[in-house]
């Protein structure tokens, strides 16, 4: 279970705090952002509210200053002095915006994958549709494992995270019916050599790697999977994106609100 810091709801209307609702199952959105260091630094904020903005545009969601009572409500919930290791989740729907922090757990090595035939509704959008993905997330520990999510015999993303497939040196990704994360969209960037191609489970050995990449995990790398059995064979491209994530948390700029 997760370890909460905070969990506020407010009206949208009036800014007024009510009582606590995840929102979880809604039509509606979210984001989550890891937040660490004292004082507080967030990776990839803007690009992450930036995205929230977006996708509350196509749910029809975008009323008036909404971006702006989003950021005045993360403000009046951080604490200055407070070291953090943390997710801060930011959620909307219609009449309310969720405000949560929660502790980030940190991936243990021997790390393991678990598929599962499930596709989210409008997977390109991180919306609230995940009732049944927090129900099989409920019985994994997930410092040791996640559940990949497969249709018609395809591996498109993690319930957390975005996946990418290692053969040869060269990247592969799905090529679509996934949520792109930030993360992704940084190494999208940053590597420029991520090539797009259906990945089959039955084509699973002929990849050496498998990587987790995404803001609650960071970059993780997979060192098994069960059924079918699938065993890591190297570490060299999980090394090269390690090394190039920790110089973009290196660089974050301290959060000024």
């Amino acid at each position: 279970m997760a370890t909460y810091l905070l969990k506020k709801s407010y009206r949208r209307k009036d800014l007024k705090e009510i009582s606590f609702k995840d929102l979880w199952g809604s039509h509606g959105v979210f984001t989550t952002m890891w937040m660490f260091d004292r004082p507080a630094k967030i990776l990839f904020f803007k690009k992450h509210i930036k995205n929230l903005i977006k996708s509350s545009k196509v749910y029809k969601l975008n009323k008036s200053k909404l971006e702006i009572n989003i950021l005045k409500l993360i403000n009046l919930n951080l604490v200055k002095n407070k070291k953090y290791n943390h997710l801060l989740r930011v959620a909307i729907n219609d009449n309310i915006i969720s405000i949560s922090i929660r502790k980030r757990t940190t991936p243990k090595l021997k790390f393991k994958l678990k598929l599962i035939n499930h596709k989210r509704i409008k997977p390109e959008y991180k919306n609230l549709e995940y009732k049944k993905l927090l129900k099989h997330l409920s019985k994994i520990d997930t410092s040791t494992s996640d559940i990949a999510l497969c249709v018609n015999n395809k591996i498109l993303e993690s319930a957390t995270s975005n996946i990418l497939f290692v053969r040869h040196n060269k990247i592969y990704s799905p090529i679509n019916k996934f949520y792109k994360g930030i993360t992704f969209k940084f190494f999208e960037k940053k590597i420029k050599r991520i090539i797009k191609k259906n990945i089959f489970i039955k084509s699973l050995d002929e990849y050496e790697e498998i990587i987790l990449i995404g803001s609650g995990r960071g970059v993780v790398s997979v060192n098994y999977i069960k059924k079918p059995y699938w065993r890591k064979k190297s570490s060299k491209i999980y090394r090269l994106l390690s090394k190039n994530y920790r110089e973009a948390v290196t660089n974050c700029p301290q959060y000024n609100g």
